[in-house]
C-alpha cells in the first residue's frame, strides 16, 4: 500500500487539478482577512483498521510574532472504515475545535508580521474519538496519543 497522505486543493472544490504543492503560497481567498474559505482537504491511502481522521492545522512561525503555535483549525472525522475513500473531504459532520481565533471553524492564515509556513498535518487513527464541539489542539493530541496508525503533513506559505 502507498503511504497516507495529505491533499489540499488551491480551489475550495474537490477538483483535483491544482492541489497544493509542499511549500507552495497558499492563495489569498483562503485567507482570514480575506474570504476566509476552507480549502477542500482530503486524503489518499487511508489505513484500512482506521476509525477517525484527525486535522490539525498551525502556524509554528507565530512563535516569534505572539510566543505560540497558532492553530488556525481543528478537525475530526469518525465514519466507518467502508466509508473511506481514496479522497475523503472534511464536511459536516466533522467536530470541530476551538481555532486561536475563538472560533470552532477554519481561520485562515493571517500572519502579523511576514510570511510564515503554515502546516497542515493529517492523522489516521485507530479510535473513535470522543470529543464535544470546541476541543482544544491540546485535547485533541491528548485523546491522540497512543492511536495513531498513519500520519502525514503538508506544508504552505502565507504572506501579509
Amino acid at each position: 500500500m502507498s503511504e497516507f497522505s495529505i491533499i489540499v486543493s488551491k480551489n475550495d472544490t474537490e477538483s483535483r487539478s491544482d492541489d497544493l504543492k509542499d511549500g507552495e503560497e497558499i492563495p489569498k481567498k483562503f485567507g482570514y482577512k480575506f474570504e476566509n474559505k476552507a480549502p477542500y482537504v482530503g486524503f489518499r491511502n487511508i489505513p484500512a483498521n482506521s476509525k477517525s481522521l484527525a486535522l490539525i492545522m498551525d502556524d509554528p512561525d507565530a512563535m516569534a510574532a505572539v510566543g505560540k503555535v497558532w492553530v488556525h483549525w481543528l478537525a475530526c472525522y469518525n465514519t466507518s472504515p467502508e466509508m473511506f475513500s481514496p479522497g475523503i473531504t472534511f464536511i459536516p459532520p466533522y467536530m470541530r475545535g476551538k481555532n486561536d481565533f475563538g472560533e470552532n471553524r477554519y481561520g485562515g492564515p493571517a500572519p502579523p508580521d511576514k510570511r510564515h509556513t503554515y502546516v497542515f498535518k493529517a492523522y489516521a487513527l485507530d479510535t473513535v474519538m470522543d470529543l464535544k464541539e470546541g476541543y482544544l489542539k491540546q485535547e485533541l493530541e491528548d485523546a491522540m496519543e497512543g492511536h495513531i496508525i498513519a500520519e502525514a503533513k503538508l506544508t504552505g506559505t502565507f504572506a501579509p
